[in-house]
């Protein structure tokens, strides 16, 4: 009987180390997701246009941070610079990487203190396991003035 019991238990431990081991392989580490870089993108606005600039986010505690620079032409006068946090969990990056959209929330502060609430949605390319794909930002300026700006991302070295 136990000779039986070993000699089942030798025939599926080799099955079910590679199951492991292919379960393992599914996840990327969360070190992957550590950084993550929005490309330069624009938006028209009323007679002009709205650029905005990222240097790349780096991911703390769940908060995905960086800075911004928005050029507005030909409004130069509108031109603003700050920071920008965007709230981003392990479970929706779990989904980024099983290739599922995600919605994200966040909050920018320009140099004088104004604030700009954040919404947005990442939706990953088909095969690339989340670490690329689109990105549709929502920036409330105001209560009646919102800027859409669509462009991609890229998680890890830039």
């Amino acid at each position: 009987m136990l000779r039986r019991w070993l000699t089942s238990l030798i025939c599926t431990l080799p099955l079910a180390l590679a199951l492991a081991a292919g379960a393992a392989e599914a996840e990327a580490p969360f070190s992957t997701f550590a950084r993550v870089t929005i490309e330069p993108t624009k938006t028209s606005i009323y007679i002009g246009t709205v650029a905005m600039t990222m240097p790349p986010f780096v991911r703390k505690n769940g908060t995905y941070e960086s800075t911004y620079a928005a050029k507005v032409f030909p409004y130069f006068f509108s031109n603003e610079k700050g920071t920008l946090a965007i709230t981003l969990s392990d479970e929706s990056l779990r989904k980024l990487e099983r290739g599922e959209p995600v919605e994200f929330s966040g909050l920018a502060v320009n140099t004088v203190g104004e604030e700009r609430r954040i919404t947005g949605k990442a939706t990953p390319e088909e095969g690339a396991h989340g670490l690329r794909g689109k990105i549709k930002v929502r920036v409330f300026v105001s209560k009646r003035i919102e800027l859409i700006f669509n462009t991609s991302y890229r998680f890890g070295e830039w």
